[in-house]
């Protein structure tokens, strides 16, 4: 009677989604009698979901083989697909690919038309998809949908538009991918979905969206997740991703002790036994956050632990570099992640350091060629973050070409589309590079004023590297001093007051004649001279020959 009674209170807290009491009470009923197979998936399930996964994978197994006995092959199926798929999840492949392989080989000798055969696909469109056999994937994805669509299960069908949004958007049909991708949300949000169909649509989303550079959307799904998973106190498995998203948006968006906190929790839960692979996407985030507020000791600990985690700790751990004042190095880390990376999208992610890194480095073809590159992406993708840092890019290359007035315009689109986005980081850092195309043409007043707004918004950020960088900017007066001029101005004024012809002077400072002839006749504006030898004379009347 006792067992009896623990069965019926696991079953009705299963059906309530009060996940921890189904797990104890059905493990009461277990110690009394042996469960059905239909109990042991509830086991299975509920134990997932709570983070007990040894217990999970236990049930999965018993329940396999229970549906066997029963000669339930299908079922058994499915049985043996959920464990596979769950291993494959905790990154144990060789266990995972072959349970995946037994229960295909269920599914083929039953001959029947279910919707394990469609689950079956999954995995398959998963491996292609990473493979780059994106058409593949997406006709592997294709025929989930037909099969979730003629045996009407929303999960077969979630699962499959989000493996087939995900195929289109790398074949660069973004538009409809994503369009797919909010259809398999919509029936998340609606309540359609079983549980750890709902946590997988929304992982798989998000970090999609993270891909194509939809902050907008990230933003909207993230903050979805977060309230199922907190509506859902017990559940385990998807908090962790879901805070390593969570403090993503938050850095973006300038709440840098709350994505802090976030990251932490994300590692602890992540990191801790059995340890998820996520785990390195968290550890990196702590580094980026650390990097970004100056505490560089603790930034390189992170990405050393994200890379213990197997995450890649590019392009945040070159960028340290090259705050440690380390550019070769940082030139060289950043270009050999550039060489190893195909994917489209994920080499946007390293293109903007790319740039950063080489214009230090002073390689100026290379940062160009990269710059293009981005701004090519970004026309693909139509992604405003995207956008906003093509256009960042362009406009610092132009800087370093001796192009102020051109660069002007590409550098104040960035920080208008900074601004529109919501990143108040990425805005300031835009204004600086602003300031000092302002500063090139000779624009002192407004430098300084985009100077001073940068350093309150860094202020306001923690950003301590940037503010003490701002902070000796403004220190810091045009060399030239005199009339506007720049301090290229001034050096281009030197040579012109020596007789040099435009050519001489552009090898002399390694620049463009065309570069020179600008100068030339930005300082004749200034100085309300027409000739070579009235700016000549005026030099020297104000000592600077």
């Amino acid at each position: 009677m006792e067992t009896s009674d623990a069965l019926e209170r696991g079953r009705g807290a299963f059906r309530r989604q009060a996940w921890s009491e189904a797990f104890h009470a059905l493990s009461e009923a277990a110690a009394g009698s042996p469960l059905e197979a239909e109990d042991l998936e509830r086991v299975a399930r509920v134990a997932y979901l709570t983070g007990r996964d040894a217990e999970s994978v236990a049930a999965w197994t018993r329940a396999h083989r229970s549906y066997l006995e029963r000669d339930e092959v299908v079922r058994a199926a499915g049985a043996a697909f959920w464990l596979g798929f769950q291993l494959l999840g905790q990154g144990d492949r060789a266990r995972g690919s072959g349970w995946i392989a037994r229960a295909r080989r269920l599914v083929d000798e039953a001959g029947a038309d279910c919707v394990e055969r469609g689950l079956l696909l999954l995995p398959e469109g998963l491996r292609r998809l990473a493979g780059g056999e994106l058409e593949r994937a997406r006709a592997a994805f294709d025929e989930a949908i037909d099969i979730g669509g003629r045996l009407a299960d929303p999960d077969l069908l979630a699962l499959g538009r989000v493996g087939r949004g995900q195929a289109l958007i790398r074949l660069g049909d973004v538009e409809d991918g994503v369009s797919l991708l909010d259809e398999a949300m919509a029936a998340a949000d609606a309540g359609a979905l079983s549980p750890i169909v709902v946590g997988i649509v929304y992982c798989a989303v998000i970090e999609t969206c993270g891909e194509i550079f939809d902050a907008a959307r990230a933003r909207e799904w993230t903050e979805a997740l977060t309230g199922w998973c907190e509506s859902h106190p017990e559940l385990v498995p998807y908090r962790g991703q879901c805070l390593v998203r969570r403090s993503e948006i938050l850095r973006l968006d300038g709440a840098w002790p709350e994505a802090m906190r976030e990251a932490r929790r994300a590692c602890e839960r992540l990191a801790g036994p059995p340890g998820e692979p996520a785990a390195g996407s968290a550890y990196y985030q702590r580094g980026e956050l650390h990097r970004l507020r100056g505490e560089l000791a603790e930034a390189e600990e992170a990405y050393g632990e994200a890379r213990t985690w197997g995450r890649k700790p590019q392009p945040g751990l070159a960028l340290l570099n090259l705050a440690h004042g380390r550019v070769a190095r940082a030139s060289e880390q950043i270009r050999r992640a550039l060489e190893e990376t195909g994917e489209r999208a994920a080499r946007a992610v390293l293109l903007p350091a790319f740039v950063e890194i080489e214009l230090a480095a002073g390689d100026v073809d290379a940062a160009a060629e990269a710059a293009g590159e981005l701004s090519d992406i970004a026309a693909v993708l139509g992604a405003p973050p995207l956008e906003a840092a093509a256009a960042g890019a362009r406009g610092g290359v132009l800087l370093a070409e001796e192009e102020p007035r051109a660069a002007l315009g590409e550098l104040r689109a960035s920080w208008s589309a900074w601004e529109r986005i919501g990143a108040p980081y990425e805005a300031a850092r835009a204004r600086v590079l602003v300031a000092l195309a302002h500063r090139e043409i000779g624009e002192e007043d407004a430098a300084r004023s985009e100077l001073e707004t940068a350093l309150r918004a860094f202020g306001r950020l923690g950003a301590e590297p940037e503010a003490a960088r701002i902070e000796a900017l403004l220190r810091r007066r045009d060399s030239g001093g005199v009339h506007g001029l720049s301090p290229r101005q001034v050096e281009v004024l030197r040579q012109v007051a020596a007789g040099k012809t435009n050519r001489a002077i552009g090898e002399t400072l390694s620049i463009s004649e065309r570069t020179v002839e600008r100068h030339v006749s930005d300082i004749f504006h200034k100085l309300h001279v027409s000739t070579r030898t009235a700016a000549a004379a005026w030099a020297f009347e104000h000592d600077l020959v």
